[in-house]
């Protein structure tokens, strides 16, 4: 598999595209004006505790108050303790307290009204390795399987631990030199002292470490092995890349590019179109199939459909492909659109248990190139797959789009004729409310055209009803839904 990464950057917003085999699969946006928390860490003040929640707020300076809850703090209670009394966490009350100052890490941006979810479990991930500060232990990345070279990375890992904190060796760190371990876990000490001096000096909240900008934490986190080519089309983030690829990733130092050519970028592999294409409900499968994805607040629903897919042979073969096919595309728009929590999918019925097992398999593996952590839990009794999908930044729509000022969020509108029925039993109930000697109705273009064409008989019965003229006139600003019945 070919792999690269295309990066946009002008003043004010940084885009990066992840190509595989000429296909965009992922897209990664931060904006300057609002640049992603997770990462970062603060100092924050307890200004509420819920024992009801078994969370805590935290102000740490943002417009909305953080969220702590008690299962995300560090303690040193007694595990045994706890078990003594049946439960798995300590009572919040014994851990915070408000006007408490705190050192926590943002694990989740503010995602619509919530504020940001927080954790005292400080990390701090470099190129290798990830400092574990108030953890001992060494832990392996799962994504590496083979047992001698897990054996050998914990083995080279293990010294550099003790009392002041543990790491968790990346899947990156496959094959490294124990040389590349061992300085990254001193950059990682040196960092985290940095950090105590910081906090030790602050008296107010505020931010103590703020993480990597997005094209540099793309490299970081993102690029392995199979990357063939890093384009960026900035002079001066491709200079600030070069020497950060130099201290911290030399094997990278070979295929970072700077991109000059007279084309945008993104042009390269339509990525622009992709974007479009990803902001809508509807994605065509190249059989005639189709998936719809509808986002809302609680859950992300995903329905297949044959369409215009009828197959060679049976019923149930046409059903079973479209869902195999389905399985590739889903797996694919949910990175895509940065899709997270609880995700139900509605595979076309399959009577048999074979093509539900094979489906269920397909995701699984189409699945496992995700590097957010995903988990499956099967067919439900009613036909559905259940899954979820750890969400940590705001998905693509989020970002690039907003409510509806129109339909406020609904994704429809009231139809012509039924505002227009509303008009009428507005100017009965202003009639009765009001004394009056006649009407004027402000509405749309639509509504006025139809109130005065196939609705005028209507209208005429309404002005004997009351007894009043109603004069019919448009405002061009209005949208469909809008109006207005004065009185005069």
């Amino acid at each position: 598999m070919s792999a690269e990464i295309l990066m946009n950057v002008t003043p004010t917003e940084t885009r990066v595209a992840l190509i595989e085999n000429g296909i965009l699969q992922e897209i990664h946006i931060e904006r300057q004006a609002k640049r992603g928390l997770v990462g970062n860490i603060y100092v924050g003040k307890v200004s509420r505790v819920l024992p009801g929640m078994q969370a805590a707020f935290i102000d740490i300076g943002l417009d909305k108050a953080a969220f702590l809850h008690a299962s995300d703090i560090v303690t040193h209670i007694d595990q045994e303790e706890l078990s003594r009394n049946n439960v798995t966490t300590a009572d919040i009350a014994q851990l915070v307290r408000p006007g408490q100052q705190i050192l926590v890490q943002v694990v989740k941006d503010p995602l619509g009204t919530k504020g940001a979810r927080l954790t005292t479990d400080i990390t701090i991930p470099s190129r290798y390795m990830v400092l574990m500060p108030q953890s001992p232990h060494v832990g392996i990345s799962q994504r590496i399987e083979d047992e001698a070279e897990r054996n050998r990375l914990k083995a080279a890992a293990q010294p550099y631990c003790d009392e002041d904190g543990g790491f968790i060796v990346r899947t990156a760190a496959e094959g490294a030199a124990n040389d590349d371990l061992q300085r990254d876990a001193k950059f990682l000490r040196r960092l985290w002292d940095t950090i105590q001096k910081r906090r030790k000096g602050m008296r107010k909240i505020g931010i103590v470490y703020e993480d990597l900008n997005l094209s540099c934490r793309i490299l970081r986190d993102f690029v392995g092995d199979e990357i063939e080519r890093i384009r960026v089309d900035s002079r001066i983030t491709y200079d600030v890349l070069r020497e950060f690829v130099q201290e911290f990733i030399p094997e990278l130092s070979n295929a970072l590019e700077y991109y000059s050519g007279e084309r945008p970028i993104f042009d390269l592999f339509d990525v622009e179109n992709e974007v479009q294409r990803a902001l809508e409900r509807k994605v065509e499968l190249k059989s005639g199939g189709s998936i719809i994805i509808d986002q809302t607040e609680a859950m992300t629903t995903i329905d297949i459909n044959t369409g215009g897919f009828v197959g060679h042979r049976n019923l149930e073969e046409t059903i079973f492909n479209t869902n195999i096919e389905a399985t590739q595309a889903i797996a694919r728009q949910l990175r895509l659109r940065n899709l997270g929590g609880i995700i139900i999918i509605d595979f076309i019925d399959m009577q048999n248990a074979d093509h539900r097992r094979r489906v269920l398999h397909s995701l699984e593996q189409a699945l496992a190139k995700d590097r957010a952590k995903t988990s499956i839990n099967g067919f439900t009794t009613l036909g559905l797959v259940e899954m979820t999908r750890k969400r940590t930044r705001e998905s693509l729509e989020h970002v690039l789009c907003t409510e509806c000022p129109v339909c406020s969020g609904r994704g429809s509108m009231k139809t012509v004729e039924t505002v227009c029925y509303e008009v009428m039993r507005e100017i009965v109930r202003v009639n009765r409310a009001y004394a009056a000697d006649h009407f004027v109705v402000y509405a749309s273009a639509a509504v006025s055209d139809m109130l005065l064409n196939e609705e005028s008989h209507a209208l005429a019965e309404l002005e004997v009803f009351i007894g009043k003229q109603v004069k019919v006139l448009t405002e061009p600003m209005y949208n469909q839904e809008q109006f207005d019945v004065v009185m005069m």
